[in-house]
């Protein structure tokens, strides 16, 4: 997940592109793949203008604008462009050769992981714990251009992927969100429960703390999938442990 690329176009966006083109072409040669689960993001779903107000709905017809991304360059703005290319590659690829192709576009995703070394998502989600200002602007800009902070447990999402893997009626892109948040919600709640860590809740008395938009997964629940994580408590407990284990917070 490269922010910081010196030619965001090539290092980012033209490699997300060519990379996923050549995975599926090995599961075309292989002969034995029966399906292709292709991890996206909800990058792709939320990067546009929204309206004004509140309570809007983004489902699997939303895309981000990539004309919009490219002329306002807002942070991040070329990962959110290479998914968005990156499925749309995909798409036409696998119609094009007859593979079954199903596409999960996570949220920010939270808990713990094998990985020894994280570079990105686990520090930004325990920025406002550990008081790293760069990761803090990290998350004001998702609250920001998104309207909301969309959030998956790991373990969800890797039950989901499994579970499309194996529903045959499995088709299209699937949101995998299984709580919305704001970063006024989310400090005033990180504040309660982690009184260690001196939370600066006053950062954000200004920022709104109703939510703009809602990312819906309704798609994969009608479906047949149930969320075991649903709510801040549990969604966060695994990664404040495996933070700690990591040396990014303090005990």
């Amino acid at each position: 997940m490269n922010l910081n690329a010196e030619n965001p176009e090539k290092e980012v966006i033209e490699l997300a592109v060519s990379g996923t083109l050549n995975a599926m072409r090995s599961c075309v040669r292989a002969g034995t793949v029966k399906r292709v689960i292709l991890t996206s993001s909800v990058a792709a779903v939320a990067g546009r203008p929204l309206p004004l107000g509140d309570s809007h709905v983004l489902d699997e017809e939303s895309w981000s604008d990539v004309e919009y991304l490219r002329v306002t360059k807002a942070g991040g703005w070329a990962y959110n462009v290479s998914k968005v290319l990156m499925e749309k590659a995909a798409r036409t690829f696998a119609q094009d050769s007859g593979i079954s192709l199903v596409t999960v576009c996570p949220a920010f995703t939270v808990g713990e992981a094998p990985a020894t070394i994280v570079h990105t998502s686990v520090p930004v989600i325990l920025s406002l714990l550990t008081g790293d200002d760069e990761k803090i602007r990290s998350l004001e800009l998702v609250d920001r251009a998104s309207g909301s902070i969309p959030m998956v447990h790991v373990h969800d999402l890797c039950r989901a992927k499994i579970f499309l893997a194996e529903e045959e009626a499995a088709s299209g892109r699937y949101i995998c969100s299984s709580l919305d948040t704001t970063l006024a919600e989310l400090a005033t709640f990180l504040a309660a429960k982690y009184q260690q860590y001196n939370v600066n809740t006053d950062r954000f008395g200004g920022r709104p703390e109703k939510l703009r938009v809602c990312i819906s997964s309704a798609k994969l629940i009608g479906e047949g999938f149930e969320f075991r994580y649903k709510v801040l408590d549990e969604i966060y407990d695994d990664v404040v442990n495996y933070g700690r284990s990591l040396g990014i917070l303090p005990y």
